[in-house]
């Protein structure tokens, strides 16, 4: 198996409310979504894509239980005033702030929202990692 991640699969209780919701934040649908089914959003090399968490379940053979699943998303970006401002829009468009942004003891500048669906989301500013011209963290 090659070192990589392709596809990151979010399940959600209503679907129309998750997109708008990302919708919001300013991500699109992919075209090949099917309206009422699941959604897709190309992320740049990756896709994240939106599907009812009982047929994510069932699809993954897993009982679920509610709870949270131990994962936790991130997306970096290059300046601390991009934190402040993705949170702040997560807040308007019905997420919960969990961890308001500050310094980080590794030198960064993070903090956390939770979509409605309760996927937990880091937003960072990380200077061990920096950004290439598409958005991409360069491990150093």
């Amino acid at each position: 198996m090659e070192q990589r991640l392709t596809l990151v699969t979010l399940g959600v209780r209503d679907l129309a409310r998750a997109v708008t919701f990302y919708e919001v934040l300013g991500w699109r649908a992919h075209p090949s979504s099917v309206d009422g089914e699941v959604a897709f959003f190309d992320t740049g090399g990756m896709v994240v894509a939106l599907w009812g968490r009982r047929q994510l379940a069932e699809d993954s053979g897993m009982d679920d239980l509610g709870g949270w699943g131990g994962v936790t998303l991130a997306h970096n970006v290059a300046e601390t005033a991009q934190v402040d401002a993705i949170l702040a829009a997560a807040r308007a468009a019905g997420a919960g702030v969990t961890r308001s942004a500050a310094r980080t003891p590794w030198g960064g500048y993070s903090g956390v929202f939770v979509d409605p669906d309760g996927h937990p989301w880091e937003v960072a500013v990380n200077p061990g990692w920096p950004l290439d011209a598409d958005g991409r963290p360069q491990l150093s």
